[in-house]
């Protein structure tokens, strides 16, 4: 692909050194549609990126944007705060309808804003608010937003270290298979809690992401999940699960821990939740912890009304059968791991493993650098990846859910590619 330089000069001049994603992706970007991005030059990029996974469906997923433009032309409400709407209660009959009830789930439903991290932000807050105490336990490699509270649960150094403050009343416990096996599951944290005298005080809650997706994926086992959820039992402490970017269908099922047949006490829900890429979140709770005061936690734009439409919509869409999405999802997913073995294979002791569930994978490399240049290389060909892990060392695929098995093969060769040409 031949690339004319792009015209960047208000953006390096204007925004903000914060600015990542397009330092990686220097061109400008001017339309999408489904599994595609085109740039203002015309050059087409296979998009495996999905808005950080806030594209489950696609860019501009034709069902989603009808109803969309429907509502908006109609002069239906925009913004309307915690306001009861026909748009909100429409998403709440068909959640409870197509997502909770099929399910099993005693959920209520809360929307603190409109991002991930405003979630987990009221997760926390209720957590410490229904239990009396201030300690949470999260996990090393953990990401859980870059708000304070957010943060302080977050592992990554990096993302610590910008808040600028002490980061307080996190305890980080060993993620499954953090010691490649070699020491038993929640050793240290049951023996932590047992043990007057090791200095952690009682947690109010145990906040966990089943895939670590920015943590480099890193996937827990069923049989680990189930572990945690039964020590959180025992021990008076909430299990808070973070499906912001696996849940959705990511990894096959609605949520992610359906798989282990779990049914966490708090989860928090964002990024697809939309399916358009509008933004919108949701803290899911049993009902006995709905202890809130009316106001007590608030947000101007906890009630983006076009989001809830586009929410709806995909619900209808893509959930109302509740296999054929989850099974579609699944077969991709195998595409990908075999694709991922050919390339190992290929690759031989340069890659140092595979792994993922549904449609996120990571192939990290011994070489720790290496992700970043085989990225920078497939974004030359044509297709956007983004790396993750707590020093970029893991290529990470997230294709929209929609994307069909000819795209995947598709941008899984310019991925071979890239590999071979990288070192």
């Amino acid at each position: 692909m031949t690339i004319t330089q792009p015209d960047l000069s208000v953006f390096e001049t204007l925004e903000s050194e914060v600015r990542s994603y397009c330092r990686g992706w220097p061109t400008v970007f001017d339309r999408a549609h489904g599994s595609r991005m085109y740039d203002e030059d015309g050059h087409e990029y296979l998009d495996f990126f999905a808005g950080a996974g806030s594209l489950n469906y696609g860019h501009n997923n034709p069902v989603l944007k009808r109803a969309l433009i429907d509502y908006l032309e109609r002069d239906g409400v925009t913004h309307g705060l915690d306001m009861s709407t026909t748009a909100k209660r429409s998403f709440l009959q068909t959640f409870q309808d197509l997502v909770l009830r099929p399910r099993d789930l005693p959920y209520k439903v809360m929307f603190p804003g409109p991002t991930g991290t405003n979630a987990v932000e009221s997760a926390l807050k209720l957590a410490r608010k229904v239990k009396g105490r201030e300690a949470i336990v999260s996990f090393t490699n953990a990401f859980h937003g870059m708000s304070l509270g957010s943060l302080a649960v977050t592992g990554n150094a990096f993302k610590r270290a910008g808040a600028g403050i002490p980061l307080v009343h996190g305890t980080p416990m060993p993620f499954d298979n953090y010691f490649e096996g070699k020491v038993p599951d929640f050793l240290w944290f049951e023996r932590l809690l047992e043990d007057q005298g090791s200095g952690l005080n009682k947690p109010a809650a145990v906040i966990v992401e089943t895939v670590q997706g920015e943590g480099g994926i890193n996937v827990a086992r069923p049989e680990w999940l189930r572990a945690l959820a039964e020590l959180c039992e025992r021990q008076d402490m909430l299990l808070i699960v973070d499906d912001i970017q696996m849940g959705c269908g990511r990894t096959g099922a609605f949520f992610s821990f359906e798989e282990a047949g779990i049914t966490p006490d708090i989860v928090t829900v964002s990024k697809s939740i939309s399916g358009y890429g509008l933004p919108m979140s949701l803290c899911l709770f049993k009902p006995e912890l709905d202890i809130w005061e009316p106001g007590e936690h608030n947000g101007t734009f906890r009630g983006n009304n076009p989001a809830f439409v586009t929410a709806t919509a995909a619900l209808e869409a893509y959930w109302a059968d509740g296999s054929a999405m989850e099974k579609q999802t699944r077969a991709r997913g195998e595409q990908v791991e075999q694709a991922f073995a050919a390339i190992t294979e290929e690759n031989g002791a340069d890659v140092k493993e595979y792994r993922g569930r549904g449609l996120v994978w990571g192939l990290e490399f011994h070489d720790k650098g290496r992700a970043n240049r085989i990225a920078k290389r497939a974004f030359e060909l044509g297709l956007l990846i983004e790396t993750s892990g707590p020093e970029s060392e893991v290529v990470k695929l997230l294709p929209a859910l929609t994307v069909t098995a000819d795209e995947l093969d598709e941008g899984l060769s310019i991925l071979a590619r890239a590999v071979r040409e990288t070192n």
